[in-house]
């Protein structure tokens, strides 16, 4: 079996289609996506402990407009928001499990 890969995408409304090549079709909302950002800005990192402690993440007017979305190789994207954060790396796999929650 192939790897898990993009077909297309694109941005309709205030959702970033996608299709993967074994067909399956998702749509994902962009605040969602933002929210879910997997960056240690947005996420936290541990500390020398183990211990993650999340930031507190205010997002802006403007947080939720995508701007541009980049591949970063053929495993994940990168998305670029209007309010200038562009740092989380989606891979594919986790969009697909970010579906499952939708």
């Amino acid at each position: 079996m192939c790897p898990l890969q993009i077909e297309t995408m694109a941005v309709i409304g205030e959702e970033l289609c996608l299709t993967f090549n074994d067909g399956v079709e998702i749509y994902l909302p962009l605040p969602l996506l933002r929210r879910a950002c997997p960056c240690a800005a947005c996420q936290g990192e541990p500390d020398a402990m183990g211990r993650v402690v999340r930031p507190k993440v205010e997002l802006k007017e403007n947080s939720t407009h995508l701007r541009q979305i980049t591949p970063v190789g053929s495993y994940a994207l990168q998305l670029f928001w209007q309010d200038g954060h562009s740092t989380g790396i989606y891979s594919l796999p986790y969009l697909r499990e970010l579906f499952s929650h939708v």
